[in-house]
């Protein structure tokens, strides 16, 4: 029988004992479990490298939010089979697969994929040397991020939810009386007010909404950038109903785009925030956006 790594963040909103216990029964049809608790940020990481480093496993599986996933594709190799159990409040990456949003039900259709060896080739983002698996952005949503980040987390070690999260974003927003300008330069295309680059379509979700901020990206294709020129009171319907509909944002005259993208480089006038698949990475001068095609084999 196959031997595979379990890695869970029980501190995920999603994550109970109970759950974790049904997973890895779900699991264990296909293979031999071992599970691996995450203990600290990056520790995903660390527990992907060594469990499954030089052979030690031939699959891995990851119940977490969109952080915990992060981390385990930075700690493997490209040719080892890779599921994305939902852990988390959102789970994008698993829902961008297509994958249910129950976590058990989840387990099932990984399992079934790694018994019959149904495998998805993906290509992946990396931007200064941190790989991403679906969005990372650089100013607005990056500081929303790092909002949520700086409310911590309850006494049962979880983040807040959705509306919170969405609230901080509005507050975000408020302060600036919502008006940004022109603040760096994305190489190539222009000036912009903020960057957001995608790996796939939807960018994110609000609750059962797809945001699709890229709508023409996909996990076979290189990355794409969208970047508002400036934003505006009068304008934020108008970018709404694009990234709620999925269209208009190619063509907009106000919006830098461009699909499919090897290489995107962006300079910023002053340090500004970065995030990748919702990880706060610092503030950065300057971003290299570079696109893994390929680079990771995913359990569907």
């Amino acid at each position: 029988m196959a031997k595979a790594a379990l890695i869970v963040n029980p501190f995920a909103s999603g994550v109970t004992e109970a759950r974790v216990a049904a997973v890895a029964a779900e699991l264990g049809r296909a293979a031999e479990v071992e599970t691996l608790l995450t203990a600290h940020p990056g520790h995903a990481t660390e527990l992907a490298r060594e469990s499954c480093g030089n052979g030690g496993c031939d699959a891995v599986f990851v119940f977490s939010g969109d952080g915990g996933f992060n981390e385990a594709v930075n700690g493997i190799d490209g040719d080892l089979p890779i599921g994305f159990v939902p852990g988390g409040g959102t789970s994008v990456l698993p829902r961008a697969l297509g994958l249910p949003a129950d976590p058990v039900a989840a387990a099932t259709q990984l399992a079934d994929a790694l018994a019959s060896g149904r495998l998805r080739r993906i290509s992946l983002g990396r931007v200064n040397g941190r790989r991403f698996t679906f969005s990372a952005g650089i100013g607005f949503d990056a500081e929303a991020v790092r909002r949520m980040d700086a409310r911590g987390r309850h006494e049962d070690g979880r983040r807040p939810g959705d509306l919170v999260f969405a609230a901080t974003f509005l507050r975000v927003a408020l302060e600036r009386r919502i008006r940004y300008d022109p603040v760096l330069e994305v190489s190539g295309l222009g000036r912009a007010a903020f960057a957001l680059v995608a790996n796939t379509d939807p960018y994110s979700f609000a609750k059962r909404i797809p945001l699709h901020v890229a709508p023409e990206a996909s996990f076979e294709g290189g990355l794409d950038v969208v970047a508002p020129v400036r934003v505006r009171p009068h304008t934020i319907p108008r970018f709404l109903r694009y990234v709620v509909t999925g269209h208009g944002q190619e063509t907009a005259t106000d919006i830098l785009y461009a699909h499919d993208q090897d290489r995107i480089e962006v300079v910023c006038d002053v340090p500004m925030p970065l995030q990748a698949d919702g990880e706060d990475l610092g503030d950065v001068e300057r971003a290299v956006f570079e696109a893994e095609r390929g680079a990771l084999r995913v359990l569907v």
